[in-house]
């Protein structure tokens, strides 16, 4: 196995260690969160409650998003990277403290720090594939195809993450689960430092901190349909869902964590296979218009879930299949513009775009997630639904603009 590793050519094995640290990330993210949601759900926090220890988590995460991008070109992508992953190993640590150390702010602090790991894991894997594909057309296909890898193999593993952290914490409790997810990424953490190489992703000219800003037409709008993409679906999903499973079904931690595991695995699954039901071959401006088509369709399915549960029709069947239908539209939505993003980012200091672009992506799952919180423990998971439409519908006019440009 080793020696067949060896022999694979360098770009393939670069692509499997940053693949592999992203999966080791992931996983640990993943069920953190759910740990997370689950531990102080039961502890008797509300949704609001909970939804404000990931405030910090998504704060930090829009600072490094836009830092970190000029961090990689600076540094190099494999010191973000690793960066990345040691700041997560020290955030589970933070939470291996006696139960009443877990005070709000105190889990707030520790999220933050998640937030920066996960973050700069995520620009830094994002950004590296850029430099391992050749340049032209046949390069865009094999990029489409490998940003789709990547992503939803990520996605699949997050949702193995959740279950995962259900299954930790039934077994295990609530530090235990963790010191398990410290010794897991730890493991990945020194191949990553042993592997990977120094130099990917170095900007041959020293970048400037005024340039964190993008002044391509492009790129903006791109990442402003990012922003409402990832806000529609974190503004039911993130909080109010598992809470809404929890309280209003029923379900106990474990079904509720593998629920979402499942749901997620299946989105990751749907994420990878873009390239085949999109088709590989996306110039940048059939890209943008099939990105449009497709967030389009999305509203509609939001709208019609949102109708459905204000009429309080069949809601076990219809939120659980309508959950399905709009994980996969969604799925196809965000591998659209993960490979927009890389494809349009500049060559030299790619991560300074595609760091700018999450930064967008992470002030979205900012606005999800408190309004999440806030909306549902107002006004419920219907008024969740009905922002989720709102935001789509604005997603599906900026990206008519970008299918135009």
């Amino acid at each position: 196995m080793f020696e067949q590793f060896a022999n694979l050519p360098t770009a393939i094995k670069q692509y499997l260690i940053i693949t592999g640290n992203y999966w080791a990330f992931t996983l640990t993210d993943g069920a953190l969160r759910m740990l997370v949601v689950l531990h102080f759900h039961q502890l008797g926090y509300g949704a609001l409650a909970i939804a404000m220890l990931f405030l910090f988590y998504e704060i930090f995460g829009v600072i490094t998003n836009l830092v970190g991008g000029w961090l990689g070109a600076k540094l190099g992508l494999n010191k973000t990277m690793n960066i990345g992953l040691g700041v997560q190993i020290v955030a589970l640590g933070m939470l291996c403290v006696p139960g009443d150390w877990l005070t709000v702010a105190y889990v707030m602090v520790a999220q933050a720090l998640s937030g920066i790991a996960k973050d700069l894991n995520k620009m830094s894997a994002k950004s590296a594939i850029k430099y391992l594909v050749p340049q032209g057309d046949s390069g865009q296909a094999q990029l489409y195809k490998w940003v789709a890898i990547l992503t939803g193999s990520k996605n699949a593993l997050k949702g193995v993450g959740f279950f995962l952290g259900g299954l930790l914490l039934s077994l295990f409790g609530f530090i235990g689960a963790l010191v398990g997810l410290i010794v897991l990424l730890s493991i990945a953490w020194v191949i990553s430092l042993v592997f990977l190489k120094g130099d990917i992703g170095k900007a041959k000219t020293k970048p400037k901190f005024k340039e964190l800003f993008s002044k391509s037409r492009a790129i903006n709008l791109l990442s402003a349909a990012r922003l409402c993409l990832f806000a529609a679906r974190d503004v039911w999903f993130v909080v109010a869902l598992p809470v809404y499973l929890a309280a209003q079904f029923k379900w106990d931690h474990w079904w509720v964590s593998g629920f979402m595991a499942t749901w997620v695995i299946a989105y990751g699954l749907v994420q990878s296979q873009a390239p085949r039901i999109t088709g590989h071959s996306q110039s940048h401006k059939q890209a943008s218009a099939t990105a449009y088509w497709w967030v389009v369709l999305l509203s509609m399915v939001t709208l019609v879930l949102a109708v459905l549960m204000q009429l309080n029709i069949a809601v076990h069947i219809t939120l659980i299949v309508g959950l399905l239908i709009f994980g996969a539209v969604f799925a196809i939505n965000s591998s659209l513009h993960s490979f927009l993003i890389v494809s349009f980012a500049k060559n030299d200091g790619v991560s300074l775009d595609v760091g700018f672009y999450y930064m967008a992506n992470a002030v979205g799952r900012l606005l999800g997630t408190v309004l999440s919180g806030w909306v549902f423990q107002v006004y419920g998971l219907s008024a969740c639904l009905w922002v989720s439409v709102v935001l789509l519908l604005i997603a599906s006019v900026t990206t008519a603009f970008l299918a135009k440009r």
